[in-house]
């Protein structure tokens, strides 16, 4: 048994601190009372910048203080934009993309959560590499970006990025996700180059994020987590850098798990906002070094009905179900670490891991440990009020399941199905993918195939 829960929280968040400080030795700062970095940041390329914020009326406090923060630094504004509406629609990323084209600014600074930044990552990339024959699409994909800016010899402008919710931890990643509304379709540019130069998070800025907000990035930096732990292997990772990620991973899932039911009736708990933000973050270390896999991608084809970070978290115990076979050891793990939310006939499970005198943990299948460790994360999401299959979830057809899996079978997303914990090729999705889908449509695990 671990010991004293907050004290089990306060350990945890410490580790999570060290790990952050390891892996972002610098042009990262984090924490507490820390927004004033952000003037020095910009500082580093000029004395100008664009502004990207909110001009809705919650942020209005945020936008004082980056505006006195900027004055101290003596910092100019050479204009401001607002930040984009959630998923990015990527007619706010042509419309921030006018903007970097006709000020040429020495830096662009975005303050905002992960819609936002993505946004202001991708009218980079367009600002400053896209001429008006260029098709946008031949910038989405892994890699493509940096493609273009060496045969064109030219890069892009420091961006400096302001976190204020937990959740995608685009402030630190290689991805940004733009949404094209008339399709409903996600589409990903992945690529080393549009990293933020500088990033800011201060955990405070979180204190105001409205509860379902909340919910949705912590369920999102979960499932970053969770999927890139379900994938890394020694073999592909090498052994050291495998121990580090899968520490990552487990110290964020273990604060969300922790944390995440306590802070819905407490929003204004400092420490539990830590703790989030934190584990987010590891995330994004997460993200920065593996790969999410089916759960996001299935997820790319119900933007218009339900959000990013609840459609992962409905769709990842499915996964883990199918997974199962292949990733054992990490299910043990992660069934000490949902061990209160295991169905109370699987508490035996649980025993042997604790007791060998019980008998040989051997006899029991890798399928019965995922299909427990499943039910756990389904009642961990059910004690959130999460949908926890894709029938509860209002808006949902037959028409999303055929874009689930037209997005599942793009060659963009090949290499996903290839760094699953259980490999596949393209002509085997309908055979594997679409009876997983139909398992979280009805919530029966029994329709989940086993990979022969």
């Amino acid at each position: 048994m671990k010991e004293n829960k907050e004290d089990y929280v306060n350990k945890l968040i410490l580790d999570a601190t060290v790990l952050l400080k390891e892996y972002f030795k610098q042009n990262y700062t984090f924490g507490l009372d820390c927004l004033d970095t952000v003037g020095r940041y910009i500082s580093e390329f000029g004395k100008s910048t664009l502004l990207i914020i909110s001009k809705n009326r919650w942020a209005k406090p945020l936008r004082s203080k980056i505006l006195e923060i900027l004055n101290k630094f003596k910092i100019k504004i050479v204009a401001e934009a607002p930040a984009a509406r959630p998923n990015a629609p990527i007619e706010d990323v042509a419309s921030l993309t006018e903007i970097v084209k006709k000020v040429s600014p020495e830096s662009i600074t975005c303050v905002g959560g992960g819609s936002a930044i993505d946004c202001a990552k991708a009218a980079n990339v367009f600002a400053s590499l896209a001429a008006k024959s260029d098709d946008i699409n031949s910038f989405f994909g892994v890699g493509e970006v940096s493609k273009v800016a060496e045969r064109k010899n030219k890069g892009l402008y420091p961006l400096i990025a302001v976190m204020v919710a937990a959740g995608s931890a685009a402030h630190l990643t290689k991805h940004s996700n733009i949404t094209f509304t008339k399709s409903g379709e996600k589409k990903l540019i992945s690529d080393d180059i549009i990293i933020p130069d500088r990033a800011v998070f201060d955990y405070k800025t979180t204190l105001t994020t409205p509860l379902e907000t909340t919910l949705d990035g912590a369920m999102d930096g979960l499932s970053h987590c969770l999927e890139v732990y379900y994938s890394i292997s020694p073999e592909k990772n090498g052994k050291e850098e495998f121990e580090n990620i899968k520490k990552a991973c487990l110290t964020a899932i273990s604060l969300i798990v922790e944390v995440l039911p306590v802070l819905t009736g407490d929003l204004k708990n400092l420490k539990y906002r830590h703790a989030v933000g934190l584990a987010t973050d590891l995330g994004g270390y997460a993200l920065i070094k593996g790969w999410t896999n089916m759960p996001h991608v299935n997820s790319f084809g119900m933007v218009d009905i339900v959000s990013h970070g609840r459609a992962c978290g409905l769709l990842n115990p499915y996964y883990t179900v199918f997974f199962a076979p292949a990733i054992r050891e990490k299910l043990v793990k992660l069934l000490v670490i949902y061990r209160n939310y295991v169905d109370k006939e699987n508490l035996y499970i649980l025993d042997y891991l604790e007791d060998s005198s019980r008998g040989s943990f051997k006899n029991i299948s890798s399928r019965q440990i995922g299909e427990t460790v499943a039910k756990a994360m389904i009642n961990f999401a059910s004690k959130l009020g999460f949908p926890v299959k894709l029938d509860q979830v209002k808006g949902f057809s037959d028409i999303h399941i055929d874009r689930m899996m037209g997005i599942a079978k793009s060659p963009r997303f090949e290499n996903r199905l290839k760094n699953m914990p259980i490999p596949l090729e393209g002509h085997m999705i309908d055979k594997y993918i679409l009876p997983v889908i139909l398992a979280a449509k009805s919530g029966n695990f029994s329709l989940i195939p086993e990979v022969r």
